[in-house]
């Protein structure tokens, strides 16, 4: 585990009004792509918070152009990735990343949404999805309020696995790849869209327990 990391996410707990829902729904095995939707920069560590493995996530190039946030980032699992670029080796190495058993997560939308509306997303999640093998754990970050700010209500929703049968696709299946793409889309989008939680374990400021 890495320390590091469990110490940031402690004073994001510190910081904001932060709760888990759907904790049960995280499989006990490693390997996984988290599929969520993107409202803040603080999303990949909202994510992060209840799960145990090795974390990974893609973060545009321009991210890294500071050293001091390069070096925190690339602390909590971060790794460049230009925008826009259709890259078949990203794809080939993000798969490589979920086979060696890192938690790779994915905003599929590719850029954040100012409110909780979820946008159509990119294939991207589905190839890598389809090449790894693995499943996919939709989840949502959801938050009422226009910015972040502190003691702000913050809400991980995390909904069932989605098995890596379902959304598997041959290489150049455009359909196929669309179809799947769409499902792990509705998945997030029915969990920005549902019932808000009426209460949670991990709400306040307790350190995490995990």
């Amino acid at each position: 585990m890495n320390p590091f990391r469990r110490t940031v996410e402690y004073l994001y707990r510190l910081y904001y009004n932060f709760h888990i829902e759907g904790r049960e729904n995280i499989p006990e095995k490693e390997g996984l792509i988290i599929a969520c939707n993107h409202r803040s920069y603080a999303d990949p560590v909202f994510v992060t918070m209840p799960m145990k493995g090795k974390m990974r996530y893609m973060a545009k190039e321009e991210l890294f152009k500071n050293a001091a946030f390069r070096w925190l980032i690339t602390s909590l699992g971060a790794f460049p990735v230009k925008r826009g670029a259709g890259d078949m080796q990203l794809i080939s190495d993000c798969a490589g990343m979920v086979k060696e058993g890192y938690n790779l997560v994915i905003f599929p939308e590719g850029t954040r949404q100012k409110e909780n509306k979820v946008g159509r997303g990119k294939t991207g999640v589905a190839l890598i999805a389809s090449r790894s093998g693995a499943d996919v754990l939709p989840m949502a970050v959801v938050f009422e309020e226009p910015k972040l700010h502190f003691r702000c209500k913050v809400t991980l929703k995390i909904g069932k696995v989605i098995p890596a049968e379902e959304i598997r696709s041959e290489d150049g299946d455009r359909q196929a790849l669309n179809a799947a793409k769409k499902r792990i889309m509705d998945a997030i989008t029915e969990l920005v869209e549902g019932d808000k939680p009426d209460a949670d374990e991990d709400g306040g400021t307790g350190a995490d327990e995990t």
